[in-house]
């Protein structure tokens, strides 16, 4: 779920033939649509499954959602059950379900994850993957080096786990990211109108730390990038980064008890300890649409933008549009932040549209120089566990953050009720879906009404520049020598922007664009085959000394940053105590490997008939759901239980599930 400023999200369109019109807009949450009294564009769409309803779990591999009138009868209460809705919740539903199904059939014809196409180094579409913005002049002699520890990328997540062996006093490490400079995610992702969704003053790491504040609550790429850039310098961590350098193989060397690392500089590098922060957001995700190669003009992904070709810069200004008719293709969070600027700037802008996207308030303001003073020693800390308890359902004396987020998610997992069964669970949890919606839907009536309001709000459907073509659930037909065909017609377009995401649901490898040889040659792709095997995420079997920041088998929590803080904590508690204790290397039992892969497939199976309920995305692999989409869950007990699960692991010292070597 993504919060997004409202100019970004719903207006009127000039529309001809094949563009989709709806009275819909959406609430701040990104929970469910609300009627307005205005022609706004339908952009409602999978955000409203956030709310985790668990019906009766199907078995792994079952065929799907059950049929829609059965699944609407058993599961929505009527409006007559629902005092002061206004409108027909079973109605409301099944749009959403009709929605699911448009993409579910198109997912089946094309193949789940078919229909997409893998950026691949030697492809043709390798040029999605160059660096637009490092130096390309860039060469440096290959290095030999013997560490205590190689961290992959130098995102935020790599920054924290370097600052937590640093406070533990690791300090031989380096940091190796094909990027040219810090920031992960931030330092790809430059479109016009990049920004959070969380607040900054929890997602930035380190602030205290760092003594920074952010300038607002919702940070703007620039500025989330220049903080990635301090964070190097307050560590130190320039000295120890290796940039524009991919490593390309890892072997695990089972005499010497230690990891051997290629790369693509011919460099020497072995290492006690080796932890892939490669996050989720930085490798391209292209559509399978016939003809892409065969388009003559400009075309890049949102991730790698060209503003040698626009002008402007992530504020916008794109002033070299303002002859071009543009095609952006894809309306997710990235296409909703983009689409204002284009909107603007270009001659002409089509927005080609498969699935509705969900699209709220964002509420941003400055940060109060006298709320700032007022902080005191631990207040990013306390805010942040703060946010994670009420998005978790826990209970909080107050809501320091007080967005969509703590608005929403309190009401649904603070319902909780052992007594009621998985159907009666989740009619509850609708039943104050749809309670919450109404409350916010009289709100959005009250502020079209506004003049005001309305004058102010800049919406880019609006524009009379600006159509929106709509595909009803299917792909586009294709892409030729000059522009796009959709629904049977031809659009030409000089420019057409990818804004359609990064691989999420592929193998680790192929997504790292790494491979990784554990014990006895065996390369990671081959031992998760079946699904990823893990204890706790971080560590897996036969892979020694090599340790893991992601989700999978480990902690879901809204806010990632979070998350890899937490992970990081223990990485670099491991990584101390092996150090002091004389432990050459250490990996899981295989018993207590089997036994968490067991609770986190136990635990997502009672999930999978929601998964199988929301549209086809990197939620459900597609649309895909099995057991390898169970495998590569997040623990479904929650993330502070998660997170008190590893700290109590900690304080137990024993490294208990672990096989140790001296």
């Amino acid at each position: 779920m993504a919060l997004h400023d409202t100019n970004a999200a719903t207006g009127i369109a000039r529309q001809p033939s094949h563009i989709f019109k709806n009275n819909r807009s959406c609430d701040q949450s990104g929970s469910v649509p609300v009627t307005t009294r205005r022609r706004i564009v339908h952009l409602h769409g999978n955000t409203y499954h956030h709310d985790r309803q668990e019906p009766d779990s199907p078995k792994c591999g079952s065929s799907g959602p059950e049929p829609l009138e059965e699944f609407l009868d058993a599961k929505i209460p009527t409006s007559k059950s629902l005092p002061g809705i206004s409108f027909d919740p079973k109605a409301l539903k099944r749009r959403y379900v009709e929605e699911r199904d448009k993409r579910l059939r198109e997912a089946k014809t094309l193949g789940g994850l078919d229909q997409f196409q893998l950026v691949e180094t030697n492809g043709p579409f390798a040029d999605y993957l160059q660096d637009p913005w490092a130096d390309r002049a860039f060469n440096r002699a290959p290095v030999t080096e013997d560490l205590d520890v190689l961290i992959l990328g130098g995102g935020y997540s790599a920054q924290i786990v370097a600052s937590k062996l640093l406070m533990r006093g690791v300090s031989n490490f380096k940091l190796v990211d094909k990027a040219g400079d810090f920031g992960g995610t931030w330092y790809w992702n430059r479109f016009p109108g990049a920004q959070c969704d969380i607040e900054s003053y929890i997602y930035m790491p380190l602030l205290e730390e760092t003594g920074y504040m952010p300038t607002e609550k919702y940070a703007r790429g620039k500025e989330l990038l220049a903080h990635a850039e301090r964070l190097g310098r307050h560590y130190g961590l320039y000295p120890k980064a290796l940039f524009q350098t991919e490593v390309q193989s890892m072997h695990w060397n089972e005499q010497e008890l230690l990891w051997t690392i290629k790369t693509n500089k011919n460099d020497k590098i072995r290492a006690k300890f080796v932890i892939p922060c490669a996050g989720p957001l930085h490798r391209p995700k292209l559509p399978g649409i016939p003809g892409m190669d065969r388009f003559k003009g400009k075309a890049f992904h949102s991730s790698r933008w060209d503003y040698d070709y626009t002008g402007g810069d992530s504020a916008g200004t794109l002033y070299r549009l303002r002859d071009k008719r543009v095609g952006i293709i894809g309306t997710g969070a990235t296409a909703v932040q983009i689409v204002p600027h284009l909107a603007e700037w270009s001659k002409e802008l089509y927005v080609f549209q498969r699935t509705p996207c969900s699209v709220g308030v964002r509420g941003n303001k400055p940060t109060d120089p006298a709320w700032a003073e007022s902080l005191k020693p631990g207040w990013q800390a306390h805010r942040t566990v703060n946010f994670n308890n009420l998005c978790n359902g826990m209970p909080e004396e107050q809501d320091l953050i007080n967005d969509g987020w703590t608005d929403l998610l309190p009401d649904i997992f603070g319902q909780q009720n052992p007594d009621l069964s998985p159907d009666e669970a989740a009619a509850a949890r609708q039943l104050i879906d749809y309670q919450k919606m109404e409350s916010v839907r009289a709100r959005v009536d009250r502020e079209i009404e506004n003049p005001r309001t309305a004058e102010s709000l800049k919406h880019a459907f609006n524009r009379p520049n600006v159509y929106l073509i709509d595909t009803k659930g299917k792909s586009l037909n294709g892409v030729d020598e000059t522009g796009v065909l959709a629904n049977g017609e031809h659009y030409p377009v000089d420019v057409l922007v990818y804004a359609t995401g990064f691989e999420h649901s592929t193998s680790f490898s192929h997504r790292a664009n790494l491979e990784i040889y554990g014990r006895n040659g065996v390369s990671l792709t081959e031992a998760w085959k079946e699904g990823p095997r893990t204890m706790h995420g971080w560590s897996a079997r036969n892979f020694p000394n090599c340790f893991f920041i992601h989700n999978i088998q480990a902690t879901l929590t809204p806010n990632f940053i979070h998350a890899a803080s937490e992970t990081a904590t223990q990485l670099a508690y491991v990584v101390s105590e092996c150090q002091s204790r004389g432990i050459k290397s250490i990996e899981p039992l295989a018993e207590a490997e089997e036994a968490w892969v067991n609770t986190i497939v136990d635990l997502a199976t009672k999930r999978l008939q929601f998964l199988a309920e929301c549209t086809p995305g990197y939620y459900n692999n597609e649309g895909e759901v099995n057991l390898l989409a169970a495998r590569e869950s997040g623990y479904g007990g929650g993330a502070p239980a998660f997170m008190k699960l590893m700290s109590e692991w900690r304080d137990d010292g024993s490294m208990k599930g672990m096989e140790l070597k001296f």
